[in-house]
Order: C-alpha cells, then structure tokens, then sequence
C-alpha cells in the first residue's frame, strides 16, 4: 500500500511523517511519536481511553485514521501538562483522588478539558453527561466527577 505524506501539529510541535493511509491516529501517536499516554482498551470507539483532542473537539484516536489528522492540531494528555506543572485538571483527580490505576485517567482528562472549555459552570450532570462515553472499571465515578468540579473552580479562578 502506497504511503501518505501527512503533516499535523501534536503538543505543539510540528511533525510530518509518510503514514500508510490504514494507519490509525492511535497507533500513530503511540508508536511512531512515542507519544504513550493515550492509551488503548476496547479499540472500537466505546471506552473512552485513547480520546484525544483534535483542532480542540475530543476524538477517538482508535476510530481516527492518521491521514485524517493531516493538517490537524491535536492534543494529547503529554500536552496537558507535567509532574512539575500540573493542569489543575490533573491536580484535581490527584487531590480527589479521581483516579485509581489510571488507565482510564487521560480519555477522562481531555474530555473534562474539552467541556470545562465550553461550559466552565458545568454542572454535576453536565459533568457525568460528558464523561458518559469514559468507562472506568476502578471507581464509582463519584471521586472523577468531584475532580472536574474543583478543577473547574479552580480554572474559574484562574481566569477571574
């Protein structure tokens, strides 16, 4: 199968690659970037575990082939933020203890990011509404949906 020149910002940085046009976004990030935050589970769309952010709307890294990233701008849970400066969406779960063994942890960061972006005053439902498409096997959803709620005060804060 003949390659394909794609070319698309990640983190920030500029990357242009020859991708086979079959090679998923997921494999892509993992494996040629070494980007290994995003994680794979159910690897049809339904867990949540590989969502990324594309031109800032979450994506399902599994369900995305790399050449449809071509020119795109996409975040990964290695561009949220560090151990040395943590999003306080990170310093939320960490502090409520959102997470367990945290392999679920960055689908549900970027697509808190992306509703604490739109909706800043999400309410506790809005909060499980946008989460329902993260399935986590660890905990009760109760300690994640506290996390975004004080991660968005403190970003509330933040901007104030």
């Amino acid at each position: 199968m003949d390659s394909v020149k794609i070319a698309l910002t990640v983190n920030g940085r500029r990357h242009e690659r020859e991708v086979e046009p079959r090679r998923l976004l997921s494999d892509f990030l993992r494996e040629d970037l070494r980007l290994t935050g995003t994680h794979l589970a159910c690897e049809h769309g339904v867990c949540g575990s590989c969502t990324i952010l594309m031109n800032g709307q979450t994506a399902r890294s599994c369900l995305t082939f790399a050449v449809m990233a071509d020119g795109a701008e996409i975040t990964t849970i290695e561009g949220l933020g560090s151990v040395e400066n943590m999003h306080p969406l990170q310093a939320a779960f960490w502090e409520k203890h959102g997470l367990q063994c945290g392999f679920c942890t960055p689908g549900m960061l970027m697509s808190a990011l992306e509703l604490l972006r739109e909706n800043p005053d999400a309410s506790s439902e809005e909060i499980h509404q946008a989460l329902a498409g993260n399935l986590c096997r660890c905990t009760g959803y109760q300690t994640i949906v506290e996390a975004v709620e004080a991660a968005a005060e403190t970003m509330r804060g933040a901007e104030r």
